[in-house]
């Protein structure tokens, strides 16, 4: 592909003088619209090493409002970014609504400069290219808009630049051993760059290769592709817009009402009578807290990440599950994330946003006192996305937790089930007993009669997101007790199941 750029092209500076003006005048414009319109947008700068892309950044930036924009360089990771999953660092630097973010290399340098440098290996390579189709998809389908250049320069203009640095004293220290080794591996990068924009120029996050012999010619052309694909999201923007507020207003999306016999649930299925005497649980709590403190040690010597997930229904016992399972463990290995309702900053950003910020290192373990399934429930249910919105996200979480898998993470998942019975003896428990009367809420009592929508969304989800590599453990919960055991027993399961793989 790259060979059949003519690198040749130039622009006069007459042409380009007549031209650049409105350029910037319109450029200045979009932005004001990425604003009023809650636009999130990436561009992305990658290319040689010399080919300019911080001058060509520049050029950008100047006629822009400084303050809705940041620049982000990507260098090697740092210790703590080796701790995560590849694509954490970006994830957590993902542009609020209405601003655009400018990343000056990218996810993209794991498939460049690391694949021909470290010599990736191909079923890493594979699975790493899915996990940035699947990244930039997630958030072009959230409203996005992601633009990518490449500026391309032969090697002999790079070699001719490399010399042009070194000549200047104060300009030397930008040229290194690493950059002469690029160009001595060009050919290997050009079949790298080659791959790269074959398997990820796609119809929602697509590839510019930026001739940047010229100065000129790359500002225009750069200029002109923003351009163009911001003229292009503000074309569909509006419809999009009327056509959300339309389905919010007319439908909630939620599930239809269940008829009985005709809509089999998976939660029904569910035998509740398991018990626990209280001397066999303080006998079997004592053993498996202990081994949960033994297995936190070898999961930090061994460098692998725990995430635990916790759903089920209000009253379900959430909260004192999760205390059992901690109580051992040293408290500076291990985080416990409260998730409700999304505040302003986090409504600003694609909604798994505010959990990637939250993701362990590794050696770590994070526990979720309810997650990223609220899209495909409260939401769902709520009417907070749309339909389309929740349906999408199935694909979206089993992507993620693919990613986080395939970094090497533990991911457990368990559904706390208790029955209608059960739950109301519990709130009224709760009503009775002045210190737990701060559990029960009049959102409690509303979201029990929406018990039927909220089953048929439980069941959709543990259909569509129990993968292999992160199925669900539905825990019996009418006992607390028998509903602690499992859920200890369980994580000690999967853990030394890991750590004997």
């Amino acid at each position: 592909m790259l060979e059949k750029i003519d690198l040749k092209k130039k622009l006069s500076k007459e042409e380009y003088k007549r031209v650049a003006p409105d350029l910037e005048i319109r450029l200045g414009q979009l932005q004001r619209k990425i604003k009023e319109h809650g636009i999130p947008v990436i561009i992305v700068f990658e290319g040689w090493g010399a080919a300019g892309k911080g001058t060509l950044i520049n050029k950008f930036l100047l006629p822009l409002d400084p303050r809705g924009i940041q620049v982000l360089p990507t260098l090697a990771p740092n210790e703590e970014q080796t701790l995560r999953p590849f694509l954490w660092r970006f994830w957590i630097h993902t542009p609020e609504r209405g601003r655009i973010h400018i990343f000056d290399r990218s996810w993209y340098r794991r498939v460049l400069k690391e694949r021909v440098d470290d010599g990736v290996d191909s079923d890493d390579l594979r699975n790493e290219f899915d996990d940035i189709r699947a990244f930039e998809r997630k958030l072009t389908a959230d409203g996005t808009v992601i633009v990518k250049f490449f500026l391309h320069i032969s090697q002999k203009e790079q070699q001719k630049r490399f010399r042009k640095l070194e000549k200047n004293p104060a300009l030397a220290w930008r040229v290194n051993e690493t950059d002469w080794k690029e160009n001595e591996q060009y050919e290997d990068y050009v079949r790298a760059v080659d791959e790269m924009i074959e398997r990820t120029d796609t119809g929602h996050a697509r590839w510019t290769i930026v001739e940047a012999t010229d100065e000129r010619f790359a500002t225009i052309k750069i200029f002109q592709g923003f351009i163009h694909a911001m003229e292009d999201k503000l074309a569909e923007i509006e419809p999009q817009q009327e056509a959300g507020r339309a389905d919010a207003a007319g439908e909630s999306a939620r599930s239809a009402p269940v008829v009985e016999g005709l809509n089999a649930s998976i939660l029904d299925k569910v035998d509740l009578s398991g018990e626990m005497l209280d001397e066999e649980y303080r006998e079997r709590k004592k053993k498996c807290q202990s081994r949960l403190r033994e297995l936190e040690h070898e999961l930090y010597i061994r460098r692998i990440p725990l995430m635990i997930v916790y759903e089920g229904w209000d009253a379900a016992g959430k909260g004192g599950n999760i205390r059992r399972l901690v109580q051992t463990l040293d408290p500076r290995g291990y985080e416990v994330v409260p998730i409700s309702a999304p505040n302003d900053i986090e409504k600003a950003h694609h909604y798994l946003w505010r959990f990637w910020i939250r993701i362990p290192k590794a050696g770590h373990v994070t526990i979720f006192d309810r997650s990223w399934y609220g899209r495909v429930m409260v939401e769902r249910i709520e009417g907070f996305c749309s339909r389309v919105e929740w349906r999408r996200a199935y694909r979206e979480i089993n992507e993620m937790e693919g990613h986080l898998t395939n970094f090497g993470a533990i991911l457990i998942k368990f559904w706390l089930q208790i029955d209608r019975d059960e739950q109301i003896r519990r709130f009224r428990e709760r009503e009775n007993i002045p210190h737990k009367r701060w559990k029960i809420t009049s959102e409690d009592w509303r979201n029990r009669e929406k018990w039927d929508d909220y089953r048929a969304a439980v069941d959709e989800m543990l259909y569509r997101t129990s993968t292999t590599y992160a199925p669900w453990t539905v825990v019996e919960s009418n006992c607390k007790r028998f509903a602690r055991i499992k859920a200890m027993q369980t994580v000690i399961e999967r853990v030394e199941q890991r750590l004997e793989g």
